[in-house]
């Protein structure tokens, strides 16, 4: 087993959605592209789009998740079978993306466009949202809780933000960080509780 710390996403933030359009012998093409985390998330997206464009004939999707990509779906929505979802997931697997989904939304131009041309329309479509949206490296970093009294507090929040990004801050009895670190080295002589690995976009 290959142990990853680090993968690539597109450089949007969590929500944000991208856009490209292209147009193909009178076909319009729109494609949009999210982050996801999971694939009910995934999902999700996939159908608000299927709403807001509720007057398209189809709405093509696929998306990888996971740090090593080891969730991949993809699907024609009426489509010739392998036209438009296996075009988008191959666009997305081969800039080695992950935690994305991608939708290409299809209006019908008139002309019949055939299956190397669906074919090469989902993934032009495909590569220019990828295209617009670029990339961003996520990193696996480690997150701890930090316990101190009032008094300490001030000083050290100041020094565990340039250790690392501060999640939570709670002010109970003692003052309570939760941050993330790339490595657990960096808290030299500061005493804390590892929670865990936590993905950080770098």
């Amino acid at each position: 087993m290959v142990l990853m710390n680090a993968y690539q996403t597109i450089d949007v933030a969590p929500g944000g959605v991208v856009e490209a359009e292209i147009v193909v012998q009178r076909s319009r093409f729109l494609a949009q592209a999210c982050r996801a985390q999971d694939e009910a998330a995934a999902r999700e997206f996939i159908a608000a789009v299927a709403a807001t464009h509720h007057d398209a004939r189809h709405h093509c999707t696929a998306f990888v998740l996971g740090p090593a990509g080891e969730v991949r779906r993809s699907n024609d929505d009426g489509e010739p079978a392998g036209t438009a979802g296996r075009p988008i997931l191959d666009s997305i697997s081969g800039r080695d993306l992950s935690d994305v989904v991608v939708v290409v939304t299809r209006w019908f131009g008139g002309t019949l466009l055939g299956t190397g041309g669906l074919t090469r329309a989902y993934g032009d479509a495909a590569s220019a949202v990828l295209d617009e949206a670029g990339t961003r490296q996520r990193e696996l970093w480690q997150q701890v809780l930090v316990r101190a009294s009032h008094a300490e507090a001030g000083p050290l929040e100041n020094r565990l933000h340039r250790l690392g990004q501060m999640k939570d801050v709670n002010y109970g009895a003692q003052v309570q960080f939760k941050l993330a670190v790339r490595e657990l080295g960096e808290l030299d002589r500061i005493e804390f509780e590892h929670l865990g690995a936590c993905w950080q976009d770098a």
